[in-house]
């Protein structure tokens, strides 16, 4: 019998809808009130640092991150080039430009090694991204970006709960930007965060998130009547205070989250790993992979496009990995990237999330190993 196994899930239930409720109960829905404060302090322990802002999304906490480092018009933002354009977009809304550099062949994320030749005069940060969770490797990475004046920010977009030689994700870089989309580990929908060691930057960036001036609970409780001025342009970034009543509870469900990811992820080794056709994707010793997303490379030899639809018509769902941001038409003329274009033609995501049950997973594999072998996907 075929059976419906989506892509991913949220695991959600009714413990967000009663901190829904509570914050429908409080008449503060907005953006920036008390409920994104708390969020903010229960946050800092997943992240590993003190300072959090909560945003609207990953976006605008990249956004802000560069814009708060100084990048502007005339900058080069060296970036990771196997992710969603959205690393890429975050340097042009600053006038930058973003210099993409191909990605290690085994993790995905940027290859330390091909950064230094990409460094010009113009250059003045390092975006690394960790690929589907597992953080980039932030040792070889901070030393580059010491050795030539360069500032480091970590796209965490996939990455609450992953570590890296024991540190946690948000405290590997001067700043570290986190999403809750839908998809993500921990979800409100949508939503973001930026975390960094230095109040002083995360200070600045709450005062951008919100039109350039302090949010309105700073202001509750005066005895007089503050009317703020606006010295600075900013953006409205702000985190909905009904998004934060669900992902304090989300950040409550986290470590079973994270386990349950990583028995779908064990579940598909064991019953994967001796394929041919495919090779799994790797997790490092020193760093913990929360598993954002499961995504097999499929053998040069099998059509990716008709694996896909195979897998699709037993009802599994599936979906590229990716994309290769510098093949993207909106950067114009990029110099050549193969791995990572590599890794875009034959990546392909199977199933994820932490309430897949173990007999789907059973199920999911199967379906992939007949895909797989059958003569029907070969070139």
């Amino acid at each position: 019998m075929t059976r419906n196994v989506p892509l991913g899930l949220p695991t959600v239930g009714q413990e967000e809808l009663d901190a829904i409720a509570e914050v429908f109960a409080s008449g503060w829905l907005s953006g920036a009130g008390p409920s994104c404060l708390a969020f903010e302090r229960e946050f800092a322990a997943v992240a590993g640092v003190e300072n959090v802002l909560s945003t609207s999304n990953c976006g605008s906490a990249l956004h802000l991150a560069q814009t708060v480092l100084g990048a502007g018009p005339g900058d080069e933002v060296i970036v990771g080039d196997y992710t969603f354009p959205a690393t890429g977009h975050s340097v042009m809304w600053t006038g930058a430009k973003p210099v993409f550099v191909d990605v290690r062949p085994d993790i995905w994320s940027i290859d330390p090694a091909k950064v230094e030749a990409a460094i010009t005069p113009r250059t003045v940060g390092i975006i690394a991204v960790d690929v589907f969770g597992q953080p980039a490797d932030y040792d070889e990475l901070r030393s580059i970006a010491d050795r030539h004046g360069l500032w480091l920010i970590e796209d965490g977009a996939c990455s609450a709960g992953a570590t890296y030689k024991g540190r946690q994700a948000g405290s590997l870089a001067d700043l570290t930007a986190f999403s809750f989309h839908g998809r993500k580990g921990i979800t409100a929908g949508e939503g973001g965060a930026l975390t960094g060691a230095d109040a002083d930057v995360i200070a600045h960036a709450r005062k951008l998130h919100t039109y350039g001036i302090a949010p309105a609970i700073s202001r509750e409780g005066s005895a007089t009547l503050p009317v703020p001025s606006f010295d600075e342009l900013g953006y409205n970034y702000r985190m909905s205070d009904i998004q934060a009543a669900i992902m304090r509870v989300q950040v409550r469900r986290l470590p079973d989250l994270l386990a349950n990811r990583q028995r779908v992820a064990d579940g598909y080794a064991e019953r994967l790993g001796d394929l041919d056709q495919i090779t799994l994707p790797v997790a490092l010793s020193d760093r913990t992979h929360p598993w954002q997303s499961y995504v097999i490379t499929v053998d040069p030899d099998l059509d990716r496009g008709a694996v896909a639809l195979a897998l699709r018509e037993r009802g599994v769902g599936c979906n590229f990995g990716t994309y290769a941001s510098h093949l993207q038409p909106l950067y114009g003329e990029q110099r050549p990237l193969p791995v990572s274009a590599d890794l875009f033609n034959r990546h392909i995501a199977i199933p994820m999330y932490a309430g897949l049950a173990d007999d789907d997973v059973a199920y999911v594999s199967d379906v992939v190993r007949d895909v797989v072998s059958s003569s029907s996907v070969r070139r």
